[in-house]
C-alpha cells in the first residue's frame, strides 16, 4: 500500500503537567500519528501502554504464565478436545458441524486463550482488542460461551418436559462446566486469594476513549416560536370632500379653477404629477406612514418566581428560574408575556431578567 496511514491519538496519551520535569517525545504531544505500513497501524490499534510497577512483590507462576492463566489454558484444552464429540443424542454432529454455533461456543474462547498466551510469549504482540484489554475480552468470551451452552441445556429440559426427550449429551454438560470455570477464572478471579494475585499491583494506565465515562447530555435550547401579530387598524376613511391624491387642500377648494384631474392608471402606477414635477410614489408613502414599529419576540428567564398579571392587576400565572418565558413585546419597564396555553399578561418587575 502506497502512502502513509494516519491514525488519530491511538494510545490516548495524556498530556503531562507543566510542572513535570520528565521529558516527553514530541510525537506523543501530536494527536496525529503517521504510519508507513498497514502493519504498524494495526499494531497501534491493538497495542497498549507499557507500564510496570517496580515496587510490587515478585509474582510466581507456572513457567512464563501465572497460575490463573495456566488454569484457564488447561480448562480450554479439555473443552477444545471435548468439542469434537457429538452434542446431540440424535445424530453424530459435533459443535463444529452444527452450523456456526462453534463461533460462540468454542471459537471465541479459543481466540481469548491464544491472546493470553501471546501476551506472555510476545510482550510486543496484541495487548488490546478494540477498547477491551486481553483479560476483559477473555471475560466476555467465556461468559458468552457459557450462556450459549446453558441455552442448549435449557432447550433440552424443555424438550424433556414436552416430548420426554433430553437430546443434549454429556458433552454439553462438560462444556458448560468448563466455560463456567473460565468465567470464574476471568470475571471473578480478583475475588480469589491465589489467582487474584494476577490482578494485584497492576499499574494504572489511561483508559481507551471508548471505555471512558460518557459525557453528560444537556437539553437543546428551543428556538423561539413565531409570533403572529394582528394587523394594525386601518386609518379612518377620508371625507368625501378630501383633496385628491397629489393635490393640496387649496387646490381642492371649489374656488380654485386650476384643479387637475389625475388619471387612475397614473395613480395605480405609483407616480403622481403635480404640474410639471414628479413626486415620490404613493404606495411607498402610504406604507411608510401606516406601518407600525415591529416588536421582535424573545425568550426571558426570571431570576426569581414572579407574577404575570392582567390589566386589572390580578395574577394570571407565574414565571420563574426553572423555565424560559416568551416575551412578545418589550415596553421598557414591563414585558408582555405569553403562556404556553395562549394566555397573555404583563410582567411589571423586569429587573435582573436574562434575555435569551
Amino acid at each position: 500500500m502506497e502512502g502513509p496511514i494516519i491514525v488519530t491519538d491511538v494510545n490516548n496519551t495524556p498530556q503531562p503537567d507543566e510542572t513535570d520535569d520528565r521529558s516527553v517525545p514530541e510525537a506523543s504531544a501530536d494527536p496525529d500519528v503517521t504510519f508507513d505500513s498497514v502493519g504498524e497501524a494495526f499494531a497501534a490499534f491493538t497495542d497498549g501502554p507499557d507500564a510496570v510497577d517496580e515496587t510490587a512483590p515478585p509474582q510466581y507462576g507456572v513457567g512464563p504464565f501465572s497460575i490463573r492463566e495456566a488454569a484457564l489454558g488447561g480448562a480450554w484444552v479439555i473443552a477444545f478436545i471435548v468439542s469434537f464429540f457429538p452434542i446431540y443424542s440424535v445424530g453424530s454432529s459435533s459443535v463444529w458441524t452444527a452450523g456456526i454455533d462453534w463461533v460462540l461456543t468454542i471459537g471465541v474462547p479459543t481466540v481469548a486463550v491464544f491472546l493470553l498466551l501471546l501476551r506472555r510469549l510476545s510482550p510486543q504482540g496484541i495487548r488490546r482488542v478494540g477498547s477491551l484489554g486481553i483479560d476483559q475480552f477473555a471475560s466476555v468470551a467465556f461468559t458468552v460461551s457459557m450462556v450459549v451452552w446453558l441455552g442448549i441445556l435449557w432447550a433440552s429440559f424443555v424438550s424433556l418436559a414436552g416430548q420426554r426427550l433430553f437430546y443434549a449429551t454429556w458433552v454439553v454438560w462438560v462444556e458448560f462446566i468448563l466455560m463456567l470455570a473460565g468465567v470464574l477464572l476471568t470475571v471473578f478471579a480478583p475475588l480469589f486469594p491465589t489467582i487474584g494475585d494476577d490482578f494485584r499491583y497492576r499499574p494504572e494506565v489511561p483508559a481507551h476513549r471508548v471505555a471512558r465515562p460518557a459525557r453528560p447530555i444537556v437539553a437543546r435550547p428551543q428556538a423561539p416560536r413565531p409570533v403572529h401579530t394582528a394587523p394594525a387598524a386601518s386609518a379612518a376613511p377620508a371625507a368625501e370632500t378630501a383633496a385628491p391624491v397629489g393635490l393640496s387642500s387649496a387646490d381642492a377648494s371649489p374656488a380654485a379653477d386650476t384643479t387637475q384631474i389625475i388619471p387612475l392608471d397614473t395613480v395605480a402606477a405609483g407616480v403622481v404629477v403635480a404640474g410639471d414635477e414628479p413626486v415620490e410614489q404613493v404606495e411607498q408613502q402610504l406604507d411608510t406612514q401606516s406601518a407600525p414599529a415591529a416588536s421582535q419576540a424573545f425568550w426571558a428567564l426570571a431570576p426569581l418566581e414572579r407574577d404575570v398579571v392582567d390589566e386589572s392587576g390580578a395574577t394570571i400565572f407565574t414565571i420563574g428560574p426553572t423555565a424560559w418565558a416568551l416575551v412578545i413585546e418589550d415596553r421598557g419597564d414591563s414585558f408582555v408575556v405569553r403562556h404556553e396555553d395562549g394566555r397573555i399578561g404583563y410582567l411589571n418587575d423586569v429587573s435582573g431578567v436574562t434575555r435569551g
